[in-house]
């Protein structure tokens, strides 16, 4: 089948318009990741794509985090299908994957199985753009800043109040200390924001949060962001080294159902 792609918005977001079997022949390999990290997120509906195919597909792409049954990690708030299920509510807020990781992962793919009949639509917000788009006095300042990100800070918004035993577990995961402007080794350059971002260091925490909030309000301005509402077989694509993003609230009942695959980092997070 033909490979052919339709820009979704001027900033963010691509439909690729093609087959499960020419993902997986990896013969667009490498327009795919290029698309990726200039648009940020991929599409491609209703391709109902099994299983091996996505594991296939993303094995194209890099490396496959070894999470979940044999690199599928399933997305859910449903217990029974996921024991994590109550960590994942923490997706209904702005963030990277693994941010509180030494290195976020590079990207990931998302296969949507089974959807909820309200809220679930998925936001992400460029944040190459975001970077490009600020004034040159304030990209003078922010160049070389670093900012603490913590799973426990992520945790906080999803459960403010928790028990000793809740917060000694959030509190195994070290803090990790990020550049708040990542240089890639494109020489492009993204901001490093979300959830998990807890304070700048060597500023005062309340104007250091302050910061924080006022370029996640900057970044999710409507030009930057793509919300994509899906149906039943789409599959999405995402530069998670290049965006940011969020899901809408949905009923634990409506069994939303998502098969996620992570590929790992390709390059180091540094500073200018």
């Amino acid at each position: 089948m033909a490979f052919s792609t339709i820009d979704l918005t001027a900033r963010i977001g691509t439909e690729i318009r093609t087959d499960a079997a020419t993902l997986v022949s990896g013969k667009h390999a490498d327009t795919i990741l290029a698309l990726l990290q200039q648009r940020g997120v991929l599409i491609v509906r209703g391709l109902h794509m099994s299983r091996e195919d996505q594991l296939a597909f993303s094995h194209t792409l890099g490396r496959v985090q070894p999470e979940g049954e044999g690199g599928i990690f399933k997305v859910t708030i449903d217990p029974k299908e996921n024991p994590g299920a109550e960590y994942i509510k923490g997706a209904f807020f702005w963030h990277i994957d693994g941010a509180s990781d030494d290195v976020p992962n590079f990207a990931a793919t998302l296969n949507a199985k089974s959807l909820s009949r309200t809220g679930g639509s998925t936001y992400f917000a460029n944040t190459y753009a975001a970077w490009d788009d600020l004034p040159d006095e304030e990209k003078a300042a922010y160049d070389g800043l670093r900012v603490v990100h913590s799973f426990e800070t992520s945790q906080r918004y999803v459960n403010p109040e928790p028990t000793v035993a809740e917060l000694n577990f959030w509190q195994m995961r070290t803090p990790k200390v990020h550049p708040l402007v990542w240089t890639h080794e494109t020489g492009r350059k993204s901001l490093v924001l979300g959830s998990t971002a807890d304070h700048v260091e060597g500023m005062d925490p309340a104007q250091g949060r302050v910061l924080l909030s006022r370029l996640r309000e900057w970044a999710i301005q409507p030009q930057f962001v793509y919300r994509h509402d899906w149906t039943e077989g789409d599959l999405l694509i995402w530069d998670n080294s290049g965006t940011m993003h969020r899901v809408d609230p949905y009923p634990l009942e409506e069994n939303r159902m998502m098969h996620r695959t992570t590929i790992e980092a390709i390059e180091q997070l540094v500073g200018a």
